[in-house]
């Protein structure tokens, strides 16, 4: 599924305030920590299968509300956070409803036994070499 920022800015709030880090004195005074929080249940963006889906891969970011929250507070800049917020919510919600291939089940091949044992035979016979005889 492709959706692009444009299509999830509707569904998005952000709430600002002071953050914590590097600034000086210009850090008490300035709200650049950014708080994104996405209604996932209300957009429109997604199917219902879909929007299952990421409720289940994303149960920890989900708040007591029923958002999706992501924090950023890297930069000094507001602006910056908030692009940088948008991007991991993005990140976020493409990992969860990508669909994973499952995985079939393989028997090793011929050759890779042969490897395998060939090179228990050359280890073994470099244990026994190092071996000196006392008697």
């Amino acid at each position: 599924m492709k959706f692009s920022k444009e299509d999830l800015l509707p569904f998005i709030t952000f709430h600002t305030s002071r953050s914590g880090g590097k600034g000086g004195q210009h850090v008490n005074k300035v709200a650049t920590k950014v708080e994104l929080r996405f209604d996932l249940w209300r957009s429109t963006v997604f199917s219902e299968d879909e929007k299952q889906r990421i409720a289940n891969r994303l149960t920890t970011r989900f708040q007591s509300d029923g958002l999706i929250q992501v924090i950023s507070q890297g930069s000094r800049s507001q602006l910056q956070n908030k692009e940088q917020a948008v991007e991991q919510l993005m990140q976020l919600l493409t990992r969860a409803v990508t669909v994973q291939k499952v995985r079939r089940k393989t028997k090793p091949t011929r050759k890779s036994k042969e490897a395998r044992l060939e090179e228990k035979r050359k280890q073994a016979l470099k244990k026994i070499n190092r071996r000196t005889d006392w008697d």
